[in-house]
């Protein structure tokens, strides 16, 4: 079966699941790419330019001999980048309401636990967990098959820098930290059930190594993902793991120290003008991600190692912040 009939099948079923979703427009997106007159105009003057023979080898091909199409670019790419810039935006705001669930804090976590006491909503969570997983993974893949289509089309590579661009922009649903939590949120659930695999997610598994500091996603499609948690700075496995805006990860104590703020203040109380000490991108501390369900996961799956980096953590936090109000007193009191 082709993608464009699996694609148009998996939306047919989230409109049954009443969780229909902003998604890539696979289809009307290809009849921008066959409706291109540009494309049409320019495939016949280089049929009529190329003699017989090349009339005979180019018969009945789409594919025409511009780099770049203003047509297709105008209505293509501008949809394109909206589509992804809608989806990014859903399936963050859908995973953040997922995780509060299971992480709530506060006043929240004892309503939680509450409700759970005349109703088990771990099934539906992670029916949820599921859903999210594959609307990321269908809409990922139908984004690059329609890049590769434009650059087939046009014998380009605008489509792959597009894709270039996405990422820059961090756009790319596959880059997002929230997906990184989703996979935290399933072994955490597996590891709650004893380590046995609910049937809803046998397609696909997910993998933590604490040798390599790599988690692995393998989802359907033979797509393989792997997403590095070793902290830049301390160049160790990262813990009480925060995600800048534009995508890596820190221990809240390198990334506190790297914006010069101390780690009892936290991460948001770092300057706007404050870099991502690997990219250098001013503003990224603001909307920092505290991915709660990863540290879970580590303080579950090397408890010795969490234990030695916590005493750690605290301990650092202890002395400065016996230096800062120190410092305030002094200041208090003119000396």
């Amino acid at each position: 079966m082709k993608f464009g009939e699996t694609f148009m099948e998996y939306l047919q079923a989230e409109e049954g699941l009443d969780k229909f979703s902003p998604h890539v427009e696979y289809k009307r997106l290809k009849k921008v790419l066959k409706s291109c007159r540009a494309c049409r105009a320019a495939l016949k003057e280089s049929n009529s330019n190329g003699g017989q023979q090349e009339d005979h080898e180019n018969e009945g091909s789409e594919i025409c001999r511009l780099e770049s199409c203003h047509m297709c670019d105008q209505n293509f790419f501008a949809e394109l980048k909206k589509e992804a810039s809608d989806i990014a935006g859903c399936f963050s705001s859908r995973v953040r309401r997922l995780l509060q669930l299971h992480t709530a804090p506060g006043i929240q976590k004892y309503l939680v636990t509450l409700r759970q006491c005349f109703k088990n909503d771990q099934q539906a969570m992670m029916q949820e967990c599921q859903i999210l997983i594959e609307y990321a993974m269908m809409n990922a893949i139908a984004m690059q098959k329609i890049l590769k289509k434009y650059d087939k089309v046009h014998c380009s590579v605008t489509g792959r820098n597009f894709k270039s661009k996405m990422r820059s922009e961090r756009l790319e649903i596959l880059q997002s930290p929230w997906l990184i939590e989703l996979g935290a949120l399933y072994m955490n659930f597996n590891e709650s059930n004893g380590g046995k695999s609910n049937v809803i997610f046998s397609q696909f598994s997910c993998n933590l190594s604490d040798t390599g500091s790599i988690m692995t996603l393998k989802v359907p499609d033979s797509v393989k993902l792997e997403y590095d948690l070793t902290c830049p700075i301390c160049l160790d496995t990262v813990f009480n793991p925060y995600a800048l805006s534009c995508g890596h990860l820190f221990c809240k104590s390198c990334a506190c120290t790297a914006a010069s703020v101390m780690i009892f203040q936290g991460i948001r109380a770092a300057s706007n003008l404050s870099k991502c000490p690997v990219c250098r991108e001013v503003g990224t501390y603001a909307n920092a991600v505290h991915m709660l369900e990863l540290d879970l996961l580590q303080k579950k799956r090397f408890k010795q190692y969490w234990k030695e980096r916590h005493a750690s953590e605290r301990a650092e936090m202890v002395k400065q912040s016996k230096i800062f109000w120190d410092n305030q007193t002094r200041y208090a009191v003119g000396f």
